[in-house]
């Protein structure tokens, strides 16, 4: 079937009740007072920001989390109203900004509050974070942190409503450091209560660390890359499954009988030993699908493995078919085809990365069809958004 909203056949379909069915396998896992934040940052790792919160609210999550103030307003113009935390840093003077739409934003500054006190802000929430040995973000110092509280008491527009860290190693066997970090977490909150700072939003725990500490995760957890279906990492499994939301899909748009001696694509790296049947698959690295891949990549058509041959093009990427196929035929990239299945980890290792990345660097060239009980229910294509 031809697709009307985009017009090359290449796209990714999002499963949002896999992003519902993971939200909801984290909430009863967790301890009963802890709630989920919804981490879709970068365009919800590639997936689509505005779908994947709707999809996450409706499932249980109470706030969605962010890394840049633009991703928090886009959320905003799309009607999304849940409460949203910005995690990276914003300049103070886009304070007033933030305030009109309703987002909180981190402190790990004295600086920062002191530029913001400047501004026309009358009630902003903040989340200070501190910096328990990612050395990112964070406060660390002490001394800085006395300031800052001292700033909070001076300038009361600003409202301290959460507190954070971030693991550095929550996803590794190891634990020596991932407990150290709760440690020194916990004695910065015992530093703020002495000081009468008692937040109502403390939050440490990313998917690893809510995997590993179901009951000791404080108010929230920021559930990120599990919420799309995808481990923290190989060592560490979670006790219920995770379902995948992202598959990548294509057609076969030319299908050509080669000849022994013949060369595919640029530099004829690839030479054709014997007679084989090429199909091109109209996406490459223009689209994410990076010249790498080419070494040992490989794709599903008609149920069976199909290798890429030849160097992946900007545009396009030729693979060996296992026989003479219809042009139009189904191909997929990431995903499944009856028995057997390419996944995102597959790609990863391919690529000697982590899978977090990989939908991420999956462009916007590729429309994003979003899937709920198995019928299309919407489709985002940001190409075309800006024709």
């Amino acid at each position: 079937m031809v697709h009307q909203s985009f017009y090359r056949d290449t796209w990714a379909e999002i499963d949002l009740n896999a992003i519902r069915d993971n939200v909801t396998a984290f909430t009863e896992h967790l301890h009963d007072e802890t709630k989920v934040m919804a981490v879709v940052k970068a365009n919800a790792y590639g997936h689509g920001a505005i779908e994947v919160a709707k999809a996450a609210l409706e499932a249980g999550a109470d706030r969605l989390a962010v890394a840049l103030l633009d991703e928090a307003i886009h959320l905003r113009n799309a009607g999304i109203t849940a409460p949203i935390l910005v995690m990276g840093w914003v300049r103070p003077q886009d304070a007033p900004l933030a305030e009109k739409h309703d987002v909180a934003l981190t402190i790990f500054q004295k600086d920062w509050l002191r530029e913001a006190s400047l501004t026309e802000v009358n009630q902003l929430n903040l989340h200070l974070k501190f910096d328990t040995g990612m050395s990112r973000l964070g406060l660390r110092d002490e001394e800085e942190a006395q300031e800052l509280v001292a700033l909070f008491k001076k300038y009361k527009q600003f409202h301290i409503e959460g507190v954070y860290t971030h693991f550095a190693t929550a996803d590794e066997l190891d634990s020596s450091f991932f407990q150290i970090q709760q440690e020194r977490f916990r004695q910065w909150l015992i530093w703020l209560a002495d000081r009468g700072i008692e937040p109502k939003c403390c939050h440490v725990s990313n998917s690893a660390g809510a995997t590993r500490l179901p009951n000791d995760s404080y108010q929230f957890v920021r559930l990120g890359i599990s919420m799309y279906g995808l481990k923290p990492s190989a060592e560490l499994n979670p006790p219920f499954d995770l379902k995948p939301a992202f598959s990548l899909h294509s057609r076969l748009v030319h299908v050509k009988e080669l000849l022994p001696g013949d060369t595919i694509s640029y530099g004829a790296t690839y030479t054709v030993e014997e007679k084989e049947w090429i199909g091109t698959v109209p996406i490459g690295y223009g689209d994410g699908w990076i010249r790498r891949l080419a070494r040992e990549g490989r794709v599903l058509i008609n149920g069976e493995f199909a290798p890429i041959v030849g160097r992946i093009c900007m545009d396009q990427c030729m693979v060996r078919l296992p026989g003479k196929v219809d042009v139009g035929t189904k191909v997929t990239l990431i995903g499944k085809q009856g028995s057997r299945e390419i996944t995102m980890d597959n790609i990863a290792e391919q690529l000697e990365t982590i899978n977090y990345e990989i939908p991420c660097t999956l462009t916007a060239r590729i429309p994003r069809v979003y899937m709920k009980d198995k019928e299309e229910v919407a489709v985002n294509h940001q190409e075309l958004n800006f024709l």
